[in-house]
């Protein structure tokens, strides 16, 4: 056994030290997201309703932008969680988990990409002379543009995210070392992902959102890697 849990020259993190990182990374991601999408940029968005959208936007420009930077925070982040649940389900199946670890990879690169919509946002809200050419109902719908874009773009991500849980989801009730429920809660959360995710981009009525009821595994799996997988140690 090995109760090494830090790096020395020359070794590899460890599984524990890997759940550590792991669950502080989407610890983190769980208060951040929240915080960009609901507390400001939902906030400030007023559906149908592009001039006021606009002058929330232009009123709370400093908001709008912290919220972008939470938004490509997130996506790093998501990246060393990706990284750092590779390390820990290796151990269970090395192909299996690196697969899981680049759809994790390739959902906040997309993150990253659509978040331009929101800086666009940014540069049509400016004041600057060059937009002087757009009327300002033109100018509003712009915005509204760019945000439905930035929405849309993010919707087609959690499809990406969705299968990323799967897999983990898989990767978890597989491993001996974890009780088999965390894994079927994770996977839960994936399908809901999923579910939502085909169904906001391919259906222009849908309304349901059962990731809001299906992320418990999320919740859970955070808890579960910072309390019990720091826990863990990998065998030589």
């Amino acid at each position: 056994m090995n109760s090494n849990n830090t790096l020395s020259g020359g070794k590899d993190i460890t599984v524990s030290t890997s759940a550590i990182i792991a669950g502080i990374g989407l610890l983190v991601i769980a208060i951040i997201a929240p915080i960009a999408n609901f507390s400001i940029l939902q906030r400030l968005v007023v559906p149908d309703d592009a001039a006021r959208t606009f002058s929330n936007i232009a009123a709370s420009e400093g908001q709008f932008r912290f919220g972008i930077i939470l938004f490509l925070a997130t996506a790093i982040l998501d990246i060393i969680v990706a990284w750092a649940l590779y390390v820990f389900l290796k151990p269970v199946n090395k192909s299996l988990s690196l697969l899981a670890a680049w759809f994790r990879i390739v959902y906040a690169a997309m993150l990253g990409i659509v978040s331009y919509y929101l800086i666009y946002v940014l540069q049509l809200i400016s004041g600057a002379g060059y937009l002087s050419a757009f009327e300002p109902d033109q100018l509003h719908a712009q915005v509204m543009l760019s945000l439905d874009n930035f929405t849309h773009g993010w919707n087609f991500t959690l499809t990406i995210f969705g299968i990323h849980l799967v897999l983990l989801g898989y990767l978890l009730f597989k491993a001996g070392y974890i009780k088999k429920i965390l894994g079927i809660l994770v996977l839960i959360a994936g399908l809901g992902y999923m579910t939502d995710g085909i169904g906001k981009v391919f259906t222009s009525n849908y309304t349901m959102t059962i990731s809001a009821y299906t992320f418990v595994g999320e919740v859970v799996l955070i808890f579960w890697l910072l309390i019990t997988g720091r826990k863990i140690k990998e065998t030589n």
